[in-house]
């Protein structure tokens, strides 16, 4: 695998870190164990389902054809994702946007709105 550009790094952390809150959030009671991101970006605490759905995003994200002048997904003219894992995604960036927000994780703000 070639070594990820530092665009990637951040979207791949920050979408680990996306699926961990909104894994907490909503499948708090279902068993989790620990997802390891790429290139030692960090660890996550997942359910089964969200690290093979975070697993599909940063397969999808390395694949990215606009590396060079990436939007961010919603304002993207091609979407990677299949519909029901754009639908899935959309549902938990919304719901973690506002809960880390919430939390007082004001720097999420500017990748919730932009």
């Amino acid at each position: 695998m070639e070594t990820m550009t530092p665009h990637q790094r951040k979207d791949i952390k920050l979408l680990g870190k996306f699926v961990e809150v909104y894994c907490a959030g909503k499948h708090g009671e279902a068993e989790h164990a620990s997802f390891e991101l790429p290139e030692n970006l960090g660890t996550r605490t997942l359910c089964p389902d969200c690290a093979a759905f975070l697993q599909y995003a940063i397969t999808r994200r390395l694949k990215c054809p606009l590396e060079a002048e990436k939007p961010t997904c919603k304002h993207c003219r091609t979407h990677c994702y299949a519909k029901p894992q754009l639908a899935k995604v959309k549902e938990i960036m919304a719901y973690s946007g506002r809960t880390l927000m919430l939390r007082g994780r004001l720097d999420y703000i500017w990748h919730y709105f932009f």
